[in-house]
Parts: structure tokens; sequence; C-alpha cells
């Protein structure tokens, strides 16, 4: 693993890519991000030795290199998903990759279905917590020291700092920012009536099929991170309607401008 990490993190140096402050991970539908980017080197994921590549129609498969306010960013444009039959180590391949080319934060987005009924669709959610329900897990197997701890404590997996600055300009900005734990599931398909009663008992607010393993990388070896859900969808199993992808980033599109907004908000800080 480690040698693999080295070669991409080589490999992207002889793009052009040096240090990057932060790292950002764009979700399903939520690209608009990369137009705000003075961008210094596009790169297709293709081109990144052991990088996966995206499947997801949505997921454009680009690693995006340039400045955005103060900061020199590396920016995911579409990530990697359990369903699409990835292992969790290669999913969270690139957050290893950012930690090699010297990353120092890590901004995650997605979107996800709203179970909390009194957060609607179209809106925010900050990641205060979450729940891993995912059938593996990125850590599983031979240790390498390098990384750090085997057993890395996850009683913050979610910075203090950067998620209080987060919910501060949202303030400031007037941007509904709910606060709340994330369900991460396996997927593609969406939860049945009976699941999102479940999953809201054990204290879910938000469900989706990502960004858990990814944060659980960035703790792991010593990169803050913050994430920020889209809410696409009410996930009211009393009064539950069909959902489809389009309607999911019909919604993402339109809540993005406040994303956007708010990212922008804490880059240029």
């Amino acid at each position: 693993m480690i040698e693999k990490i080295k070669s991409a993190a080589e490999a992207l140096r002889h793009f052009g890519v040096s240090t990057a402050e932060t790292g950002i991970i764009l979700g399903t539908g939520l690209g608009k991000l990369v137009d705000h980017i003075q961008i210094i080197q596009k790169i297709d994921y293709s081109e990144i030795p052991n990088f996966p590549i995206s499947t997801v129609e949505s997921h454009k498969g680009q690693l995006i290199y340039g400045k955005l306010g103060a900061h020199t960013v590396l920016a995911m444009q579409g990530r990697f998903h359990y369903y699409e039959g990835y292992s969790q180590q290669q999913i969270t391949f690139p957050v290893r990759v950012m930690k090699e080319l010297g990353v120092k934060q890590l901004l995650v987005t997605n979107a996800a279905g709203a179970m909390n009924l009194s957060m609607k669709k179209g809106s925010l959610m900050l990641i205060d917590d979450h729940i891993n329900l995912l059938p593996d897990n990125p850590l599983r197997g031979k240790h390498e020291p390098e990384f750090g701890p085997r057993f890395p404590d996850m009683s913050r997996p979610y910075s203090p700092l950067i998620s209080n600055r987060l919910e501060q300009l949202a303030t400031d900005l007037k941007i509904v920012l709910h606060k709340g734990v994330y369900i991460a599931v396996a997927g593609p398909n969406l939860e049945t009536r009976a699941e999102y009663r479940y999953l809201r008992m054990i204290g879910g607010d938000a469900v989706g099929m990502s960004t858990v393993p990814e944060v659980i990388v960035a703790n792991q070896i010593g990169i803050p991170a913050a994430a920020i859900s889209v809410l696409t969808d009410e996930c009211d199993p009393d009064h539950l309607v069909p959902a489809n992808l389009s309607d999911i980033l019909a919604v993402a599109a339109l809540a993005e401008d406040d994303l956007v907004k708010l990212i922008k908000a804490y880059l240029m800080d």
C-alpha cells in the first residue's frame, strides 16, 4: 500500500501538483465548487497510478489542483463507493495520497436522505458524528505503522474547530445548516420504510452511502476532517414516496449554491 501511495503521489507531482493545504471530496451532484477554483491542473483518475475509476454517471472522475481563496486545494470531482465494487482500501486510497502530498485538512460533501423530519430536503446538514453500517472497514488488514495508530480514537471524528467555524459562517451567510448524525449504508438501493424507522431509532438524522470510510482514514493519519450533507430527499416512512436519481440530482443542484458559498467563505476566511 505504501509503495502504491508514493507512486500515485509522485505521478501527481509530475503533473505539477505540489503541496496542497486542503483536500476536498465532492459528492453526488456536487461538482460546482470546481467552477470557483483557479485551476492549475486537472487530471483524470485514469491517469493516476493505482487510482480507482469512478463508475457513477454524476461523478466526473477528475482530480482538480488549484487555488480557492488563500488555500491551495486538491479536489476530487467524484468519489468512490462500496456499492461500485471497490474495497474500503480502494475507496480511501485518495485520502492517503492527499496526506502524502501535504494536505492538512479535509472537507467532505455528500448527498443524503433526511430521516430527521425537522430537516427538509434542499437544506444542509453538518455531520457531527456518524454510525458506520458498512460491512467492512478501511483499516482492516495488515497494519502499517507509518499510517498512524492501529486503533485510532473516534470520540470526535469530525473536527470541532472546522465544524464550529462552518456553523459561524453559515449563520453570517443566513444559510440553514442543521447538525446531526450521518449513517453510512452499503447501497446502492434506497431504504425500505422499516429500515428508515430502524435507522432513525438508532440515532440517525441522515443516511447515505459514503463519507465514513474517508473520515475514518483521515482520523487515523491525522488529517482534521469536516463533512456536510446536502439533504436531497425526505425519508418519512409513514409518507414515503418513490425517489429516483434524477430527482435527487435536481435537489442537490438547487442546494449546491449554499454549499459552495459556505465552503468558499471558509477557505477565504
